[in-house]
């Protein structure tokens, strides 16, 4: 039998960025506040002590922060006609565990959102009209806008520490010729800190973008570049371009994370307790299912508990998020024959593409250098920012060299037709390691009907629960958009005038692979929108069916984007956060009425 812990004002699942966010502004609010987190406690130390945080094989090929795929996992299958399979080695994509979550792990690229991605349907169906959108598309508008979240974006940004280059802020233009992006939002403030410097890499590809007619601009990163100390007063070092960001925890403080600016604030907060190894099972709901009550979860001993709370904030990973609310009878269950239903619908990841540009011994680029955020990148063909009509596909991509330091064992390029092992194999990677750029298109991904997550009726976790089963592939849009972006990203590489270009789109009828690492960018299957029939949470992530639930992260997102998605969870989090506290808590209840 459960026992039953004592009653709190607000429990929260999942401790990574917003998570912790949540916890801040809760206990700021006077709120008694604990935290489940799934995982194991992880910090700076001893996780990102130096030397051994900087091990490649403990911790990008054996992955030591991630997930444990043998606890639970999700199934995969590309249509509703095959029986899904449990994805068993990571590789696709990382999803984080401990304290922290993928906020300890990720790279620290730290973008706001193109105002136009946040009304997507109502851009697209106004500039092209409503034909234009194929069938079986799922695109929608967030509900929010970017002057709303603006100052939310600013208030993040200044707790991660960003470092960037402005292009205007109210209303007025000072980052040209400097290293701004002339296609981003206005800004209220500048960045926290300047751009971080370019690498060799950076600088070639700034060049080559420039040569072809393109617009670069440094990338806005999470590392620091120089020392700060942020609004919560959490110390943070400069950056020294170490190379070991993503998949570790920063030995030099320097990388923002839930861990390094803001833990060491809430840990001065009587009202928080974070509780590590802590499995949640379930939200527990009234009779009428109209209100939560808790939760129930497996602390470290293996024994069930149940936490009573009067909030319940759901801000564990993408997939973790919409598994609870399935799992948990919050929001009717999304079917794809109907199109009805709200818990599951839209689920999208990200349309990546790489190309790689070899060069002679006389251009060394020395890629082990690198951090998670920096680099320069292209928005000419992001978003709307060109004419979409002729081309007939949705969605746009960045470009960008984002050095984030190349390992030596996962790091390797070689020329087309290089044996796999052997003498040859070693005198490519000599002739090729320290002489390669590579560069990317990060893809937005749109949401389709039959892209969906539901539970999967074969597989069970290892507390006995049914898995989340994840129907996904690549859709024509996809590959008509990867085609032309590659070809544009082309461009840039030829300028740079290398010996060879690895790398091509996906090809007519390509399949999602599991077996290649794409992003850990996944997005939808617990959307926000403006009613209630399509989508499962209102503007505010508060649950439609359940009112003292909300649900933060990138579950969120009724599509994916071009930019990676932190930055638009962390606004979207401190924007509900702020409702909450000034009118939720004054009056519970739905604050959107459908």
């Amino acid at each position: 039998m459960a026992n039953e812990q004592k009653k709190v004002d607000a429990v929260i699942v999942g401790f990574g960025w917003a998570g912790a966010i949540m916890a801040k502004e809760l206990t700021e609010a006077g709120l008694t506040v604990v935290a489940l987190e799934r995982g194991p406690h992880r910090d700076t130390y001893p996780d990102g002590a130096y030397p051994q945080s900087i091990d490649e094989l403990t911790y990008n090929v054996r992955k030591k922060l991630f997930q444990d795929l043998s606890k639970s996992t999700v199934t995969i299958r590309h249509n509703p006609s095959q029986t899904a399979v449990p994805y068993r080695q990571l590789a696709a994509f990382l999803p984080g565990t401990g304290t922290g979550g993928a906020g300890l792990h990720w790279s620290g690229v730290h973008f706001r959102v193109d105002p136009a991605e946040l009304r997507l349907r109502s851009h697209y169906e106004e500039r092209y009209g409503k034909n234009f959108i194929p069938e079986g598309m799922t695109i929608q508008d967030f509900g929010v806008t970017y002057d709303e979240l603006e100052p939310f974006f600013d208030q993040s940004e200044k707790v991660f520490g960003t470092s960037g280059s402005a292009w205007s802020i109210k209303g007025n233009v000072v980052g040209k010729d400097k290293g701004g992006n002339p296609f981003a939002g206005d800004r209220s403030q500048d960045f926290p800190l300047p751009a971080q410097k370019r690498t060799f890499s950076a600088q070639l590809f700034y060049k080559a973008a420039e040569a072809v007619g393109y617009h670069p601009y440094d990338m806005p990163s999470a590392n620091t570049s120089g020392p700060y100390t942020n609004t919560y007063g959490a110390q943070m070092g400069p950056c020294n371009f170490c190379g070991y960001c993503s998949g570790y925890a920063c030995y030099m403080y320097s990388k923002a994370s839930p861990n390094v600016n803001i833990l060491p604030a809430l840990r001065q907060e009587p009202k928080f307790e974070l509780r590590n190894d802590s499995y949640v099972l379930k939200v527990n709901l009234t009779d009428d299912k109209k209100r939560a009550t808790g939760v129930t979860y497996v602390d470290a001993q293996g024994r069930e508990q149940i936490q009573p709370a009067d909030l319940v904030i759901l801000s564990a990973f993408q997939f973790h998020n919409v598994h609870l609310m399935l799992l948990s009878g919050i929001g009717k269950p999304y079917n794809p024959i109907t199109n009805e239903g709200v818990v599951g619908r839209n689920f999208a990841y990200q349309n990546m593409s790489t190309l790689k540009a070899l060069f002679d011994k006389n251009t060394t680029t020395n890629p082990f250098i690198g951090a998670g955020g920096a680099g320069v990148a292209v928005d000419d063909f992001n978003a709307d920012n060109f004419d979409h009509g002729p081309h007939g596909f949705v969605g746009g991509s960045p470009f960008w060299v984002n050095q984030a330091g190349v390992k030596p064992i996962s790091g390797l390029p070689v020329p087309a037709g290089t044996p796999a092992w052997g003498s040859e194999w070693k005198a490519a990677v000599a002739d090729t390691y320290t002489h390669h750029v590579s560069m990317d298109a990060h893809g937005a991904h749109q949401s389709y009907r039959n892209n969906y997550l539901d539970l999967d009726p074969n597989y069970k976790d290892i507390h006995g629960q049914p898995l989340l089963r994840m129907t996904f592939d690549w859709q024509e849009n996809d590959i008509k958009m990867a085609q032309f972006m590659v070809s544009k990203m082309h461009k840039i590489a030829e300028a740079m005038n290398p010996k060879a270009i690895l790398g091509a789109a996906k090809k007519e009828g390509a399949h999602f692979d599991t077996t290649s690492y794409q992003t850990t960018h996944m997005n939808g299957g617990a959307i926000m929108g403006e009613h209630p029939s399509t989508s499962a949470i209102n503007r505010y992530l508060q649950s439609w069916d359940v009112h003292n639930v909300f649900v933060p992260g990138a579950s969120a997102f009724p599509q994916g984007l071009g930019y990676n998605p932190t930055g638009l969870v962390a606004a979207l989090t401190y924007w509900s956060a702020k409702t909450i506290r000034e009118v939720y808590l004054k009056n519970p209840g739905p604050l959107v009425q459908a």
